[in-house]
C-alpha cells in the first residue's frame, strides 16, 4: 500500500519538476558557441560546452542592448526588446531573462499576450501604464501603474499594458525562465491560418470581418498542418 502511495506521489511531482527550468549545477555557464562553428541558438543551448571561466571577464556578464527602445509598431505604438541567452549568453542556465517595452504616449499598447513558460514582473521606469491580467476564471486584475510601480503577471495568464500618460512609457520585464516564450493573442488567432469558419462561429464575425482582421495581422508565417480524422 505504501509503495502505491509513493508511486502516486511521484506521478504528481515529476510533471511539475519537468516543466521548470533546470537548476544550475555550477556558478555560471557562458556557452562556447564557437566550438560548434554555428551561431548561438536558444533551442540548442544545452548542447554547447561552457567557456573556460579563466577566460571570462566582467564584460561577459554585462549587456547594453536595452539602453534604447526597439523599433516601434505603427499600428500599436509598441516597441519591445527581448533578452534571452540567444542575445545575452551569460543568462544560460540561470533560469531568467528580461525585456524592455516602450509605449508611445497616450495609447501605445502591448496587446494581450501570455508567456507559456514564465511568470513576469513588470517595473514601470517612465510614464503611466494601465496594466493587468485575466485569470483562468475570467476575472481581470488591472490598474494604472505609476513610475516605480511593479506588477506581476502569473505564468500562462493573458496580460497587457497601455500607456495612459502624456509622455511615452517604458516598462522593464523580468521572467523566471531563460526561454519564457510569447503567444500574442490577436496575431495567433487571426494571423495563424485558423479556418475562417471556425473564427466566424467562435467570435460571431462575418466573413468580411474575418478577412479584414486576417489582413491586418498578416498571413501565416508557417505552413498550416491539418490532420484527417
Amino acid at each position: 500500500m505504501a509503495a502505491r502511495h509513493l508511486l502516486l506521489l511521484l506521478a504528481m511531482l515529476l510533471p511539475a519538476a519537468a516543466t521548470a527550468d533546470p537548476d544550475a549545477v555550477q556558478d555560471y555557464c557562458v556557452p562556447d558557441a564557437g566550438v560548434r562553428g554555428r551561431p548561438l541558438e536558444l533551442t540548442l543551448l544545452p548542447s554547447y560546452p561552457c567557456r573556460n571561466p579563466a577566460n571570462l571577464t566582467a564584460s561577459d556578464f554585462a549587456f547594453s542592448g536595452v539602453r534604447a527602445a526597439g523599433n516601434f509598431s505603427a499600428d500599436t505604438g509598441f516597441a519591445g526588446v527581448a533578452v534571452t541567452p540567444a542575445q545575452f549568453p551569460a543568462l544560460h542556465t540561470l533560469g531568467m531573462s528580461f525585456a524592455r517595452a516602450d509605449l508611445s504616449a497616450a495609447g501605445g499598447v502591448n496587446p494581450p499576450h501570455y508567456h507559456p513558460r514564465a511568470t513576469e514582473t513588470a517595473l514601470v521606469l517612465a510614464g503611466r501604464v494601465y496594466a493587468g491580467f485575466v485569470d483562468s476564471g475570467g476575472r481581470i486584475f488591472a490598474k494604472v501603474l505609476e513610475k516605480g510601480d511593479v506588477m506581476v503577471f502569473p505564468k500562462g495568464m493573458v496580460h497587457f499594458q497601455m500607456s495612459v500618460g502624456d509622455e511615452p512609457a517604458t516598462v522593464y520585464g523580468s521572467f523566471n525562465s531563460e526561454n519564457p516564450g510569447i503567444v500574442r493573442i490577436p496575431a495567433t488567432v487571426f494571423g495563424s491560418g485558423i479556418n475562417t469558419g471556425v473564427l466566424e462561429r467562435a467570435f460571431g464575425l462575418t466573413p468580411q470581418e474575418v478577412r479584414r482582421l486576417e489582413k491586418r495581422f498578416g498571413p501565416p508565417k508557417t505552413k498550416t498542418v491539418e490532420m484527417d480524422d
